[in-house]
Parts: C-alpha cells; sequence; structure tokens
C-alpha cells in the first residue's frame, strides 16, 4: 500500500509538472548551466533550514490581521471545547461501522514514517530529475512538516492532554506526563496528513484537485476521532496550525528562494529577466525571433 501511494502522487505531481503550455517564454535561469545535483542539494538544504526558521518566527511578524485570526481561532476552539464530550462519543460510536480500508490508511498515512518516506520520495525525484517544481514541492511538504511535527511534540509534552479511550474527560491534563494516554493535544497524524496533502494542493489549480487533496487529508483526523486518540478540538487546531505552517514556509520560499517560477511581490527590485520567443515567417524566410 506503501508503494503504491507513493507511485500514485508521484504520478499526479509529473502530470501537473510536466504539463505543457502554450507559451514559447523562457527565463533568463534558463539559458545558465544545469547546476548539480549535489548543488542543488545544498541548496535546498538551506530552504529547508531557512523555512524552518521562517515559520518557527512568524508570530514576531503577525500584523493586525493576523491578530484578528488569532483572536477567532481561540473562540471558535473555546466553543469546540464545550462539546469536546459529546463530539467524541458520537465519532466513537462510528468506529465499528467504518470501512477498515479508510481506517488503516489514516493510520499508514498520518504515521512519521511512512508519511517523511512519501514526502521525500517526491523531493528526491525533483532532485534526481533536476526538475525545479518537483524540488520546490518536496522542499515545501519536508519543512513544513518538520515545522509542524517540532510544534506538535512539544506541545503533546507541555499540555498533558488525556486521550478520550483513558475515560479521564475532555478537561483532564497532566503537563509533562510522559504516558502516551497523556499525548492527545494536538495530533500528530493530524498534523502530517493536513500539512502534506495541503501542501500538494497549493501545486493546482484546479478546484477539484485542490478538494480531492483537501478530502485525502481529512481521512487520518477523521479515523483518530473514531478510536478516541484524539478530542475534536486537538484535531482542529492542528489542522489549522498545519495550514498556517504550509502558508509561512511558502511565502518564504516564494520571497526569498528561486525555484524557478518566482512570484512578484511589492518591492521586488530584480524581477528574472524573460526573453520572449515568437516563430516569424515571410516569404522566403522562417525562424524563431527572441525579444529581451
Amino acid at each position: 500500500m506503501k508503494k503504491f501511494f507513493t507511485l500514485l502522487l508521484l504520478f499526479i505531481l509529473s502530470q501537473n509538472a510536466f504539463c505543457q503550455t502554450d507559451s514559447l517564454t523562457v527565463t533568463y535561469a534558463d539559458t545558465l548551466p544545469p547546476k548539480t545535483i549535489w548543488q542543488n542539494f545544498k541548496y535546498d538544504a538551506g530552504s529547508v533550514g531557512g523555512g524552518f526558521l521562517h515559520a518557527l518566527s512568524q508570530p514576531v511578524r503577525w500584523k493586525r490581521d493576523d491578530l484578528y485570526k488569532f483572536a477567532g481561532t481561540v473562540a471558535a476552539i473555546g466553543i469546540l471545547y464545550t462539546v469536546d464530550e459529546e463530539t467524541s462519543r458520537w465519532f466513537r460510536k462510528q468506529e465499528e461501522g467504518a470501512p477498515s480500508l479508510l481506517k488503516d490508511f489514516g493510520w499508514y498515512f498520518g504515521s512519521p514514517q511512512n508519511n517523511y518516506g512519501i514526502t521525500g520520495s517526491v523531493y528526491l525525484v525533483g532532485l534526481f530529475t533536476n526538475h525545479e517544481k518537483l524540488r520546490r514541492t518536496g522542499v515545501l511538504m519536508i519543512t513544513s512538516a518538520s515545522v509542524s511535527g517540532f510544534i506538535q511534540q512539544a506541545t503533546k509534552s507541555l499540555t498533558g492532554r488525556a486521550r478520550p479511550e483513558t475515560g479521564y474527560g475532555h478537561d483532564h491534563f497532566r503537563p509533562f506526563g510522559g504516558d502516551a494516554g497523556y499525548r492527545s493535544f494536538p495530533s500528530g497524524h493530524t498534523v502530517l496528513a493536513v500539512t502534506t496533502m495541503y501542501s500538494l494542493s497549493k501545486q493546482f489549480e484546479s478546484p477539484w484537485l485542490k478538494g480531492a487533496c483537501w478530502a485525502v487529508g481529512a481521512i487520518p483526523p477523521v479515523t483518530r476521532l473514531w478510536k478516541g486518540a484524539h478530542w475534536l478540538t486537538d484535531v482542529v487546531l492542528s489542522g489549522i496550525i498545519s495550514v498556517a505552517v504550509v502558508e509561512s514556509v511558502d511565502t518564504y520560499l516564494d520571497r526569498q528562494r528561486d525555484y524557478g517560477a518566482k512570484k512578484d511581490f511589492p518591492g521586488d527590485q530584480s524581477p528574472l529577466k524573460k526573453i520572449s520567443w515568437s516563430l516569424r515567417a515571410g516569404v522566403s524566410t522562417v525562424g524563431i525571433v527572441g525579444v529581451f
């Protein structure tokens, strides 16, 4: 199953990454000699490290709108917290009739060793084929998963929230408890699954493909609710954290790293030079003309 899903993910990415366009426009960077695998790897390692630090330090750069979003998140989680017990009982009742395939997939896809195996495969394909978009996608996935994983591991130990299956209730905490039964918040499976699939969804323009990615990313959180491993507030807040981290890393890669199709941002002073190629035909000549 692991090999099948990895191949499927790579196939979907390749269809998007290698698609043809009607334009014959190339960037100035395309005219330079290709970099070696080692050079690309060193550059990507710098992207991972820089993206990691950028995402962790993002709160210090929050503006008023960000503070409003944070306040809204706190309010929403506070409301959901009041129904944690009821929603947990409802989800756990659904487990008996739930398809085994979904339960197995949720556990497999959200497990760190399997998730990193998939995201690592995406990156390695991009690295060894010298394809910048696949490399960037892999860097985005790996960096975002690392940041989210770091946050969830630290928070699990700090909060020590009891899992629903322990029977202690949603308001029982034992900070730095260490026991597996006190590692409910946040959900590691949710963090990794949502981070990976949200990163992937950003590579597509089609709302259908984006929706399919989000649907796959929602499977592990739901299966963890069925099992009684997490409360509803655990998985919802974990998903919000994952999306915020991906957006932060994605912005860093766009603004401070060069992976080909760099987006234009206000204040950018050195956009890549472009050469526009066009086909010209006359009575006795046919040729391609490049305009700088």
